[in-house]
């Protein structure tokens, strides 16, 4: 029997567990589904273009030049590049959900760091749709994805959360509290970094593989933002913020980096300079990254060894 329910706007049909919004759906039923597997292969170009893309400099040599003593050296959210080719999304929508790209945003990002990355190498991604999130007015989907070497060894797990404008209120459910992780106020941070943004900073870093014209075209970002300034990738942020990490709390060794979430608060635009501050708090940091004008990255977290 075909039951449906009118909630909020939007139609659950309790046989097929499909959710449908203003023409727009997701597939309720592949959440804990898998992809198959899929290879990214890269080597030292992307490395370096991907450091670049995050605003390395010519004197961040064991990250930028090839031929360092001692090798070459991969910033660990070159995972947020790698995890790309699971491409898990498509699971989690349905038909007639093709032009959500322009109802949707990256909202948040998660990495945990197993092995470091190789200068060159292959990696083995299984994409997950961990979930669908009924946040009220909106939704949030997160697709976690698990990368390997070819050889077996685990080397990152990420989550991605992408919030969906207007496609909540389905009648789902809406997720666990979450530790806001705000930073102790009135005490001095454990590390401060602050880190200058190109004009071309979203030019560059969208050849890393996010072709989103939200980074490019005034046009487009008109009709998603409402103003005609394309903003600095999520992930470019999120980058960003990995490098102050690897400096102010690493000293430079990408082994000790382990665990890096945060939510993606505000825009970035070509040129910001960015600032990312850590507090130590429970055997973790809580991070705060921040522009002249708004905290661009809340609610965010740093382990390192």
């Amino acid at each position: 029997m075909l039951i449906k329910l009118k909630l909020n706007k939007a139609i659950y049909n309790l046989t097929t567990k499909k959710v449908r919004l203003n023409n727009m759906s997701f597939n309720l039923e592949n959440i804990g589904k898998k992809t198959k597997e899929k290879t990214f292969e890269y080597d030292w170009k992307d490395v370096i273009l991907y450091a670049l893309g995050i605003g390395a400099q010519p004197d961040e040599l064991p990250f930028v030049f090839e031929g360092v003593k001692g090798g070459l050296k991969v910033f660990p959210s070159f995972a947020t590049i790698a995890h790309m080719s699971a491409n898990a999304m498509p699971m989690a929508l349905g038909k007639g959900s093709g032009n959500l790209l322009t109802r949707m945003v990256h909202g948040s990002q998660q990495i945990k760091c197993f092995n470091p990355f190789k200068k060159r190498g292959k990696i083995v991604n299984v994409g997950e749709v961990a979930s669908i999130l009924d946040k009220g007015k909106n939704a949030v989907i997160n697709i976690k994805v698990t990368g390997k070497s070819d050889k077996g060894e685990l080397i990152y797990e990420t989550l991605a959360g992408y919030f969906c404008f207007g496609m909540g209120g389905f009648g789902g459910d809406p997720g666990p509290q979450e530790d806001p992780l705000i930073p102790p106020e009135g005490v001095d941070p454990d590390f401060s970094i602050a880190y200058k943004t190109q004009e071309n900073q979203a030019a560059l870093y969208r050849l890393n593989g996010d072709f989103n014209p939200l980074h490019i075209d005034p046009a487009f970002a008109m009709r998603v933002i409402k103003e005609a300034n394309p903003i600095l990738h999520g992930l470019g942020t999120y980058g960003f913020a990995t490098r102050a990490i690897v400096y102010g709390l690493c000293d430079g060794d990408v082994t000790r980096f382990k665990e890096f979430g945060a939510r993606f608060s505000k825009f970035v635009y070509p040129g910001d300079t960015i600032t990312t501050e850590g507090w130590k708090h429970n055997g973790k940091y809580i991070i705060q990254a921040k522009t002249e004008r708004n905290v661009v990255l809340s609610r965010a977290y740093a382990v390192v060894e």
